[in-house]
């Protein structure tokens, strides 16, 4: 007898992909709640809290939540999004290093952005290709991510500052924040 796998969808959505707009951006970061949602991969928890640390120090912001999801390789489950949507202002989500996270990374972002919430996802610039594939299988081809230079997972603190200081000017262009 054979027997059927249940199959998982990477994407995170079913075949409607939903709405076909982004959030609005905040005129100010000042005050603002902002998520840092993790991916499990190993310093992508660090690349976020250096990114806020940056925001912080130069823009006001308010809270900094750190969130991390159960695994890196599908899209944030539904009642964390639900939570971090609930209790953030604006997300960013880290770190795609790998084809599998980078492509959730980016799911996680749109996810976040047809919530209503505003987001920036940072993914490994050796795994674009996944990145875009997932951005147009979420119906938004043109969504705009942050490419790390890749490594993360195998960096320094040194190093990761550098990669945080390369990468915080796109970070504020896709924000909307001046430099």
């Amino acid at each position: 007898m054979t027997v059927r796998e249940k199959l998982l969808n990477p994407t995170g959505s079913g075949k409607d992909t939903g709405s076909g707009s982004l959030a609005p951006w905040p005129a100010s970061l000042r005050g603002l709640t902002v998520g840092l949602l993790g991916t499990t991969k190993p310093n992508a928890e660090v690349l976020l809290a250096e990114i806020a640390a940056e925001l912080k120090d130069r823009y006001d912001i308010g809270e900094l939540r750190p969130y991390t999801k159960d695994y890196f390789g599908t899209p944030v489950k539904a009642d964390l999004l639900d939570q971090i949507a609930a209790d953030c202002d604006l997300v960013i989500t880290a770190v795609g290093d790998c084809g599998s996270c980078s492509a959730a990374t980016v799911a996680d972002g749109i996810l976040f952005e047809r919530a209503g919430v505003p987001a920036v996802s940072v993914v490994s610039d050796s795994f674009l290709l996944p990145a875009r594939a997932m951005a147009r299988i979420q119906g938004f081809p043109g969504f705009e991510f942050i490419a790390v230079r890749h490594p993360v997972a195998s960096l320094g603190a040194t190093e990761l500052r550098e990669r945080v200081q390369d990468v915080l000017p796109d970070v504020l262009r896709i924000i909307g924040a001046a430099a």
